[in-house]
């Protein structure tokens, strides 16, 4: 939390710290990074920088008043997105963005910073990464990125974490032993969470790839024979017209989901194409007399959605297609035995089996992939009823 004040430091430009999960990576560098910012700087601008400026607020911003509270006075406009922070008659200001996408980074084009605070940068596009250290032109200014490890290809890694020296930046590598507030039961727990690529990411923190199938899934443990007849019924699509569409009609009963049947039609094999109209009747039989709450649908799917919607059979919610979360959520919901299958469901056990990671990529392979997408939604959909 001191490095920029020790003398042998001091000539760095930026500091990385990476590791794994639960580590203190975010607590270190932010509270280094006002300590830093309010010692040396007065009437100055600086940038805290997440993917979205909801994240800042949940991960830093919530938490300075107890972390920081005691020492300097901090006040929000958050119609701004700013924060001001006072200290023994220095005042500067922090303002809030988001680098969500490639567009991001016109959002902080203009402004001078003294310093930037870059929180899970390897979440964040490089243009806005790049547009936001540009713009720190104040003398003394400093860079401050965080992460949790992701493809050992990814830009951040090569071009900053590889070349730290190049790069005249601190590389700080955390582990979860790094953070004395870590219960050791809650760390065994973590170490229970995740397999494969995640594990070795999120717990012993290395940059690593995706190898071999994406699922640990097991026919013996993940697909079952008893279904319950009650709970809360759902339908998950994977809309398709030459390529597969698959939908899964799921039951969520005693903190567990099951996928009672599902319906899978791959027009280029039939040779024979179906119509937005005949997918509704799919579904409608699909469901059968179960009371179906609300059918998660690929949101690029948008003349089926607006087909669902002109039906009004179902209440339709477009999915969230975020990969790699679903990826790890449905990976932490098979190894908690919370998500099972139906035995009927022979496409969605097939594609089990059969779903690999792209090599030399974060990415899974784009083939056999349909009925992994509609339940990768489905668990996105599903994950704070599953939680609870």
């Amino acid at each position: 939390m001191t490095w920029w004040a020790r003398p042998k430091l001091k000539k760095h430009d930026a500091i990385i710290c990476d590791g794994a999960v639960r580590s203190g990576k975010t607590v270190a560098l932010t509270v280094g990074f006002f300590l830093w910012a309010m010692a040396g700087f007065d009437n100055k601008v600086f940038a805290l920088c997440g993917r979205t400026v909801g994240a800042v607020r949940r991960n830093i911003t919530v938490h300075l008043h107890s972390w920081l509270g005691g020492l300097f006075r901090i006040t929000e406009n958050r119609a701004e997105n700013r924060l001001t922070v006072e200290y023994r008659g220095r005042r500067n200001t922090f303002y809030l963005f988001g680098g969500q996408d490639e567009s991001s980074a016109a959002l902080i084009q203009g402004i001078t910073l003294a310093g930037v605070l870059l929180d899970e940068a390897v979440l964040m596009p490089r243009s806005f990464v790049e547009q936001a250290c540009a713009r720190c032109s104040e003398p003394g200014s400093k860079l401050w990125l965080s992460c949790n490890p992701g493809h050992p290809e990814h830009w951040l890694h090569r071009e900053w974490i590889q070349k730290a020296g190049e790069k005249n930046a601190l590389h700080l590598h955390f582990t979860m032993e790094d953070n004395p507030a870590l219960d050791p039961m809650v760390r065994r727990r973590y170490e229970k969470l995740y397999t494969g690529a995640f594990y070795r990411r999120y717990v012993l923190g290395q940059w690593c790839g995706g190898e071999g199938l994406v699922y640990d899934f097991d026919p013996a443990v993940h697909v079952v024979k008893t279904l319950p007849d009650r709970g809360r019924w759902f339908i998950s699509v994977d809309y398709g017209t030459q390529n597969p569409f698959s939908a899964g009609l799921w039951c969520v009963s005693g903190g567990k989901a099951y996928r009672v049947r599902e319906f899978y039609y791959s027009g280029r094999q039939a040779g024979r194409l179906r119509t937005d109209r005949q997918y509704h009747e799919d579904l409608v039989k699909l469901a059968a007399d179960a009371p179906v709450e609300m059918v998660i649908v690929d949101p690029s799917a948008s003349s089926f959605i607006a087909e669902l919607r002109r039906q009004g059979v179902f209440r339709v919610r477009k999915a969230n297609n975020a990969v790699l979360p679903g990826i790890q959520l449905v990976t932490r919901l098979l190894q908690q035995r919370q998500l099972l299958v139906g035995e009927s469901c022979r496409d969605a056990i097939r594609e089990f089996g059969l779903y690999r990671w792209a090599e030399g990529t974060d990415a899974p392979e784009k083939t056999d992939d349909h009925a992994m997408d509609e339940i990768r939604y489905f668990a996105m959909a599903m994950r704070r009823m599953l939680d609870a």
